[in-house]
């Protein structure tokens, strides 16, 4: 069965209704195309949903050039479509939908009241005041010669359009709607994909029974993690993870995921080193080692000179030779310097968000494939990845932004609408 359009006005279909295509058909309501958004999920936005569970981070406050690295070996890719809808465009974009945000300690940047909800209840509500129509429990099948095809409830159709932009996400939330099926459709039609990996992810190692039953959640709150990356540069953060079953997660591990994960792709395992005192040299750790410590037992004595909790002393113990233990310059070293061996990172479907998608290659500067004029892609679908921290959300909101003005902008080539 074809879907027809309802109204003589250019008709545009995005399919995905996250943020990225939810930008991308405000962008194209604007220009007065007939937009309609295409879902396989039940009801739009439920992975910005759950990201604000965590208190809704929208964006980062840093100057941009800094927030323009966040994006690894993909900031010049994104370029465009960064400086077309910055943070600050996209905190002005909140306010007009009535919601206000502010800058945390850290740079980031949340709704006042830290919720996700009440900004998708505003931009659905003005969506469809503008007309946009929403056609939920459609799942995307694959193209058609005559338009695309999708299953619903009530059996399958194919549905037309001059325009068509993919937001359909990553590879990281198969139950909430990114299961990257799309993939194979895209490689039958010639366009070059990058493989989906896992990104801001925890990883497994190999850790001993004893260890993984005592420490197993315990949390590191303040250390440093260091590795030398594929490109031969040291690369170095401080913050806090936590010991898993499987191995270690956590903010600080996610932000060091894509070297660490690159390291196993290319040898098989990566080695990272801990700094379990970021704040005191090495001079300074042997000097409190030397102290005698009489009866005390060595833990005892980390703790209370040191102030190295029990999972400190236990990521020693399971790190490192007891000969190296015994011997204080070789502790005070380790102390600073702790190598742990990491195996592999964790599923792809535990992970925040992932890497791969539609090559850079693939598309023009608009976002448009270049071998099918008229079909845009945007958001996790693309080939890039970014830290948490706001960097996440902005580049699905730019990306979109970005494709919806380049969808406008073949439209009026086309003479499908009137240029201003």
């Amino acid at each position: 069965m074809m879907d027809k359009p309802r109204s003589s006005k250019p008709r545009a279909i995005v399919i995905g209704a996250g943020p990225a295509g939810l930008m991308a058909a405000e962008r194209l309501v604007h220009a007065d195309l007939q937009v309609e958004v295409y879902d396989a999920m039940p009801s739009a936005g439920r992975k910005f949903l759950l990201a604000g569970k965590g208190g809704m981070n929208l964006t980062h406050a840093e100057e941009f050039p800094q927030f323009q690295q966040r994006y690894f070996n993909r900031q010049q890719n994104l370029e465009r479509a960064l400086h077309g809808f910055t943070p600050q465009h996209i905190r002005e974009w909140a306010s007009i939908l009535g919601i206000e945000t502010f800058i945390g300690s850290s740079g980031r940047v949340f709704p006042v009241d830290m919720k996700a909800a009440p900004l998708l209840r505003a931009w659905l509500h003005r969506l469809r005041e503008a007309g946009v129509r929403f056609h939920m429990r459609h799942k995307w099948l694959g193209f058609r010669e005559n338009g695309h095809h999708f299953q619903t409830a009530d059996g399958e159709i194919d549905v037309h359009a001059e325009i068509v932009i993919f937001a359909m996400g990553g590879a990281s939330w198969p139950r909430l709607g990114s299961d990257a099926k799309w993939c194979w459709q895209f490689q039958q039609q010639g366009l070059q994909l990058k493989e989906f990996v896992p990104s801001n992810c925890g990883f497994n190692l190999e850790w001993s029974a004893h260890f993984k039953q005592k420490f197993a959640g315990s949390p590191l709150k303040k250390v440093g993690i260091s590795l030398t990356d594929t490109q031969g540069k040291v690369q170095s953060r401080t913050g806090q993870f936590v010991i898993s079953e499987t191995g270690i997660e956590g903010s600080l591990v996610y932000a060091m995921s894509s070297y660490i994960r690159d390291l196993i792709l290319r040898d098989g395992s990566a080695t990272v080193y801990l700094d379990l005192l970021p704040d005191k040299d090495e001079g300074r750790v042997l000097r409190e080692l030397a102290i005698p410590r009489g009866a005390r037992s060595l833990s005892s004595h980390l703790r209370s000179k040191l102030g190295l909790h029990p999972v400190h002393n236990g990521l020693i113990q399971e790190s490192l030779p007891k000969g190296v233990i015994q011997d204080l310059p070789s502790l005070a070293t380790a102390i600073k310097n702790l190598p742990l061996k990491i195996i592999s990172p964790r599923p792809i479907d535990e992970a925040i968000s992932s890497a791969g998608g539609v090559s850079f290659e693939s598309l023009n500067e608009d976002l448009m494939l270049k071998k099918f004029p008229g079909i845009f892609c945007a958001g996790e679908m693309l080939d890039w990845e970014a830290p948490t921290g706001g960097y996440l959300l902005s580049a699905c909101f730019a990306t979109g932004y970005l494709a919806g003005e380049g969808a406008v902008r073949y439209a009026k080539s086309l003479g499908k609408l009137a240029t201003l």
